[in-house]
């Protein structure tokens, strides 16, 4: 029996041990002790199921000690192996062929077929190591890139007290025997392994090239240790990341009845891991060493056919890790974070058939929360959001969904933190070796449950130095450049939160009065459902590609490659409000007390497609020379901005501009940012598109305007108000060859301005003025009714620009522009204009700028705006022969100058323009109702059917004397200029239910008019211009009915108008500071425009001396006003006889009904309803016609 304990263990001790001999082996009694051994790597290798990419390069045991049971046990009890001290170094691989050759050198000794009794000698073994030292090397596709200082350090683990022991099922300790009956009737071999230890230490050591590093002798020899950017990157002497966490892993192994190995599971369980504190060094370290292990087990370089040459690699394994408790302490001298999670779940799925192998990563997080303790008062930068689930299933993509057969026997491990649904969530399945399109050789999807975050400045900045100098992977060391890939990312809410207490005043003057109440103290970002789908195969309904002649190679029955690229984004909610304080003394944890939302984006929705125009694998974004299309549309995008949020909203957009350069910053510190740009030299017009288009789509646009908030209604009171729907434009640009063409296209459905009444005579409604239409689009046209055309949408715009690259080809340099706005309607006047920009505080009491506008514009050129105001310099490119060169400092702007052949088309159709007083304002608002699209009808408007200007361009070929000269640039783009005006009218107000006749609106005054330029130019060479052709016409006569008291107040307006626009013209001139440059005395005579202009209308006697213009004017202005109002007064009382009339009607048609049985329930509600509208009306004209009395 002795014997043949003897020849298994030395079987066993030769598969494990290099250059083992039967010498070696010399039993003791019931021990036996070996020194200085060295373990196969490889059979270590395969047996714990280690990546591919890695190399056990060292593994060495100081003392081994084997220890026998009793001869009549040996079935029963285990054989114990105790380890004094193991050492292992593992290492990545660079090259695929040292790999390949390193692991092809196995050992020539194999296990025999069957199970054995070696094998189950082996198999209850306990393993009991004092000290495991190992020492982990990865390279993170980065080596030789950047430096030593950014390589991933390397990782030092030291195990003290572990132990392995082999278990029943249920991982109870009993004897072999009984552990070995649960397989007796299955088809598979079980093994079932408990792993303890006692204490686990991670220190991360700096890479050995390091200290030969040039910035690591520059930084050493300062005292600040730190590089130009202020970050600390050097790693000196190592750092302890993690010390003393103790765990358990369970450990089943399944194999075929003839011994061979088909599958291994491992599920750790830590139940608290503690980092008390760690340096801004060893945190850069440390991502950058987690960066290159995911690289490490990711790489598709690898064979994993060379896993597999050893006899005890499993087809099937699967390692999962589970820690209960994280805790990380960030400490530095000017920053500190704490991070917490709980519930972390890491595991990885392998399915390998030896040729081909699947590998499936799913990580879990149930709740993360991240503090800045360093911040006074300390803040809370993310944390879970409090929300009731839909649902407490956990979503699982369909490729993880039953990926693999379990390999524990009982059924699947409590491997999955019990906390619900967990608040991140990733999984990723990568086959390797990477498959040649159309398969997807990785699909990742990352479900996010809601998070509130808050945006320090200090700590985002930190924290975006970190991600960018440790979370550096280059693609190409994980999949090949040929592979496609799919990404999904859905996070279901974000409450994100700006605080801009620093730069923002505590009062400011706005509209001319000083506000200290509702400062804002911040910013908060609300979205609801957003996600981000990265896939080749994704239906993008915006793009419309199918009707794309272009974008063929993303035609449905098209070969899929990774020269395309698709992706999606949106949002169902995008929400933009202002945080509010009332006090400004109290501490900022409790001062937040009620938000002013500004801006609301409802389905938000992005699509993007790309590709390569030679078919190669897209690397750069956007592709030199390829394909580019981009939609973006919003179902719904709403705005509330009042007065006192303008200059916040602006402070939020400087804020974010300073972060954005200084991230800007920190990007270009990346190394591999670096490493690609190595010797790329070329010029911007090679790194761009050859074909780009974007487009803009919005189905409803709703902007107000606020005046001021108060306690009581934080959304203030309604000044200005924009509607618009079904908004789309696309501009595209494509390189034709030796030129470029740059179209645009414009198309808007109907708009609708609406502004805050400022006549004083109507009543308020909840408190506030009624909103006055000032722009709006009349539906239906004019002329629609009598020639049955479809009415379009109200603007649409066509830009097509073409330039070219060569000064030889510049007289191909043209610009075509058409435009076309139809069914236009413009409200108020200049009057009207003149009182909104004094009640915006746009112009102050004194008619000059507001101080409300002059701070605006202060804080405007003081901020990031100005930058965009500000003309870019002209630089132009050195011209040489037929070629325009780049300048001295590369830059390749073109001087292109005014277009060679220049075609502008521009349309009007259908337009009206209505000129309403007071008086006007005040009958719309008794009489009118919402529905009524009439309103301009009760005042003097002017229409006309359409405008049309064009421009004509000649030939670019000149002739003269028979000699065509060509490659001639014209002296002006314009030859001709063409205006035609049809059915202009000027009515005047109609006056109770008068309606406009058939046929009268396709009359009015027609004439057309050709412009050309002369021969000879003026003196400053400017263009001479003469009428060549001038046709006036009318259709039908003309009638033209009109008292002298409606003329008189047609004066009256006229001459208020006059009077506001020279206001509202000296006030822009003293805005832009030209009153030194014009003179007090054309100041004030533009004020006056009307007075001095109208003094002598409907005046014939002449001027005595005790007379006056202003006499005589206030005379008649007073007799028109008189006429104005006995006018109101008989349309009032016509309007009253005419609703009594319908009242007495209505009642004679409720008798009838109540008398006659056949009547329906349903018809005589509608004769009442009807009675009170009639009833209302009655009362709404008599409150009327008494405030007239």
């Amino acid at each position: 029996m002795e014997s043949i304990i003897a020849r298994a263990l030395e079987y066993t001790l030769k598969y494990w041990l290099k250059s083992f001999s039967r010498d070696q082996f010399k039993l003791q009694g019931r021990t036996v002790q070996l020194s200085n051994l060295d373990i196969n790597g490889d059979a270590l290798h395969a047996s714990i199921g280690l990546p591919p990419a890695i190399n056990v390069t060292t593994a060495k045991v100081g003392k081994l000690e084997i220890i026998l049971p009793f001869l009549s046990n040996v079935q029963v009890d285990p054989i114990v192996v105790q380890i004094d001290r193991l050492d292992l170094v593992l290492e990545e691989n660079n090259d695929v062929d040292a790999s390949m050759s390193s692991s092809s050198q196995k050992s020539d000794t194999a296990k025999s077929s069957g199970y054995g009794f070696a094998d189950k000698i082996a198999d209850g073994m306990t393993l009991q190591v004092r000290t495991v030292n190992l020492l982990l090397e990865t390279h993170g596709g980065m080596r030789h890139k950047g430096g030593a200082s950014w390589a991933p350090p390397m990782a030092s683990i030291t195990i003290h007290n572990l132990q392995l022991y082999t278990t029943n099922e249920n991982w109870q300790v009993v004897d072999l025997k009984e552990a070995r009956d649960f397989s007796n009737d299955k088809k598979f071999i079980f093994v079932f392994k408990k792993l303890e230890w006692e204490s686990l230490s991670i220190d991360l050591l700096p890479h050995p090239d390091m200290f030969t590093d040039a910035n690591f002798d520059g930084s050493a020899k300062g005292s600040s240790n730190k590089d130009e950017d202020g970050a600390k990157r050097v790693f000196f002497g190592g750092e302890r990341f993690i010390e003393g966490i103790s765990g358990e892993a369970h450990i089943t192994i399944q194999r075929t009845e003839l011994n061979s190995p088909l599958g291994l599971e491992v599920q750790l369980h830590i139940t608290e891991a503690v980092c008390p504190s760690i340096s801004e060094p060893g945190l850069r370290a440390l991502l950058r060493f987690l960066t290159g292990l995911y690289v490490c087990l990711n790489r598709g370089d690898v064979n994993p056919n060379n896993q597999q040459s050893s006899t005890e690699a499993a087809g099937r394994s699967l390692v999962s890790i589970i820690v209960d408790h994280i805790f990380v302490c960030i400490k530095d001298t000017e920053f500190q974070l704490q991070l917490q999670m709980q519930s972390l779940l890491f595991s990885r799925t392998s399915i390998s058939d030896g040729e081909n192998a699947k590998h499936l990563t799913c990580i879990m997080i149930s709740s993360l929360i991240l503090w800045d303790t360093f911040s006074r008062p300390p803040c809370t930068l993310v944390q879970p959001m409090m929300y009731t689930a839909s649902e407490d299933i956990l979503s699982v993509p369909e490729f993880a969904d039953n990926f693999c057969p379990p390999i524990y026997p009982l059924g699947d491990q409590d491997s999955k933190p019990n906390c619900g649904v967990p608040l991140f969530c990733l999984h990723s399945l990568q086959l390797k070796p990477s498959p040649a399109p159309p398969m997807l050789a990785s699909q990742s999807v990352i479900e996010c449950q809601p998070l509130i975050i808050h945006l320090q400045e200090e700590s985002c900045l930190r924290i975006a130095s970190f991600l960018a100098d440790g979370i550096v992977v280059n693609p190409e060391a994980v999949l090949p450049e040929f592979s496609i890939n799919t990404l999904t990312f859905n996070l279901k809410g974000l409450d994100a939160t700006v605080p801009l207490e620093v730069g923002i005043p505590k009062s400011r003057v706005i509209g001319g009065k000083a506000t200290s109440k509702n400062s804002f103290v911040g910013a908060r970002l609300l979205v609801e459902q957003l996600f981000y789908h990265e896939s080749p195969v994704l239906s993008l309904r915006l793009l419309n590609l199918e009707k794309d002649p272009a974008c063929f190679s993303f035609w449905e029955g098209q070969p899929v490659d990774s020269s395309q690229k698709k992706l999606k984004a949106g949002a169902a909610l995008v929400s933009i409000s202002l945080e509010t304080s009332q006090d400004s003394t109290e501490i900022p944890s409790s001062r937040l007390s009620g938000f002013g939302r500004c801006v609301d984006l409802k389905d938000f929705c992005l699509e993007v497609a790309m590709a390569t125009a030679t078919g190669t694998p897209l690397k750069d974004i956007p592709p030199p020379g390829g394909i580019v299309r981009i939609g973006v549309a919003f179902q719904q995008f709403l705005s509330n901005t009042s007065v006192e949020q303008l200059f916040p909203i602006l402070d939020l957009y400087a804020y974010f501009g300073k972060v954005s350069e200084k991230i800007s910053v920190i990007g270009n510190n990346n190394p591999l940012k670096e490493y690609r740009d190595e010797g790329s030299s070329e010029s911007l017009m090679d790194k761009a598109p050859g074909d780009t288009a974007v487009s803009l789509a919005v189905k409803h646009i709703k902007l107000r305007f606020l005046e001021s908030c108060s306690e009581d209604d934080i959304q203030g009171v309604p000044l200005v108000q924009f509607v618009g729907k079904d908004l789309f434009t696309k501009v595209t640009h494509r390189t034709l060859g030796g030129a470029m063409a740059i179209s645009s296209n414009l198309r808007w459905e109907s708009i609708e301005v609406d502004c805050a009444d400022t006549c004083s005579n109507l009543p308020e409604d909840n408190g506030h003025n009624q909103l006055r239409s000032v722009l709006w689009v009349q539906n239906k046209g004019i002329s629609s009714s009598h020639d049955n055309s479809t009415s379009g949408p109200f603007l649409e715009i066509n830009l097509v620009h073409v330039i070219p690259y060569n000064a030889q080809d510049m007289a191909c340099h043209s610009l075509s522009v058409s435009a076309c706005i139809t069914g236009l309607r413009l409200g108020g006047g200049m009057n009207y204009s003149e009182a909104l920009l004094h009640r915006f505080g746009i112009l102050g009491p004194d008619g000059g700028p507001g101080e409300g506008l002059t701070k605006g514009l202060e804080h405007l050129s003081a901020g990031p705006l100005s930058k965009l105001l500000k003309a870019s310099p002209t630089i132009m490119g050195k011209i040489k022969g037929n070629k325009i060169l780049e300048d001295e400092a590369n830059n390749s702007n073109l001087k292109l100058g005014t277009p060679d052949d220049l075609d502008v088309s521009i349309e009007l159709n259908d337009w009206l323009f209505a000129l309403e007083g007071e008086q006007e304002v005040v009958q719309n608002w008794w009489f009118g109702k919402p529905e009524d699209a009439e309103r301009e009808e009760r005042s003097w408007h002017t229409t006309f059917r359409s405008v049309c200007v064009k421009t004509k361009g000649g030939p670019n070929n000149l002739q003269y004397g028979g000699e065509v000269k060509s490659h001639q640039s014209k002296k002006y783009p314009v030859d001709m200029i063409t205006v035609g005006v049809v059915g202009l009218q000027i009515l005047k107000p109609l006056a109770g239910k008068s309606f406009i006749p058939d046929g009268m609106l396709e009359n009015g005054i027609n004439f057309d008019v050709d412009i050309v330029t002369s021969e000879h130019d003026l003196d400053d060479g400017m263009p001479k211009w003469v009428v060549e052709n001038m046709k006036f016409s009318v259709k039908e006569p003309i009638e033209a009915v009109v008292t002298k008291n409606e003329l008189e107040y047609l004066t009256i307006l006229c001459k208020s108008e006059v009077d506001s626009l020279g206001r509202i013209t000296a006030g822009v001139l003293r805005l832009l500071k030209l009153e030194s440059s014009i003179g007090p005395q054309a100041l004030g005579q533009l004020s006056n425009l009307g007075s001095e202009g109208f003094d002598k209308i409907f005046s014939p006697q002449t001027l005595s001396r005790g007379s006056s213009v202003n006499s005589i004017l206030t005379s008649t202005a007073s007799s028109a006003i008189e006429s104005g109002r006995n006018s109101c007064l008989e349309y009032t009382v016509a309007s009253l006889e005419e609703v009594m009339l319908e009242a007495q009607a209505k009642c004679a048609a409720l008798s009838a009904g109540l008398g006659t049985s056949t009547t329906s329930q349903g018809h005589l509600d509608d004769h009442v309803k009807d009675l009170r509208q009639k009833l209302a009306s009655m009362q709404k004209l008599l409150q009327h016609l008494r405030s007239q009395i």
